[in-house]
């Protein structure tokens, strides 16, 4: 059994220069948990592969191709692979969510 705690697992460097830390990652399947704080954001990008967000806490506004939505914690998000999408942290409270990738990409996320 592997148990991984998100508070002792480091933070990733990333061009999005926010909390973003590493859980899961084996060759089927990446999950990173990220941590907005208010006024934070992830810069629009592409992911080669599927992605789906789940909010853990707080509320933030996702962008994913023209939609755009405010979500809130216990809510799941689906992002097609090859469509740019980004997060903003718009509210006064911090916003949690994972990140899950499957399959694990291959290839590089692109920033645009």
């Amino acid at each position: 059994m592997n148990i991984i705690e998100m508070e002792k697992s480091p933070v990733m460097d990333t061009p999005h220069k926010v909390d973003v830390r590493k859980l899961y990652d084996t060759k089927n399947a990446l999950t990173v948990h990220i941590t907005l704080q208010p006024g934070e954001k992830l810069k629009k990008h592409i992911t080669p592969v599927d992605v789906f967000f789940y909010v853990l806490e707080g509320k933030g506004i996702v962008e994913i191709g023209d939609e755009k939505k405010e979500v809130s914690k216990d809510t799941l998000i689906d992002s097609p692979a090859h469509i740019p999408h980004c997060w903003y942290n718009e509210s006064q409270k911090k916003l949690r969510f994972l990140v899950v990738k499957v399959p694990k990409p291959t290839a590089e996320t692109k920033l645009l």
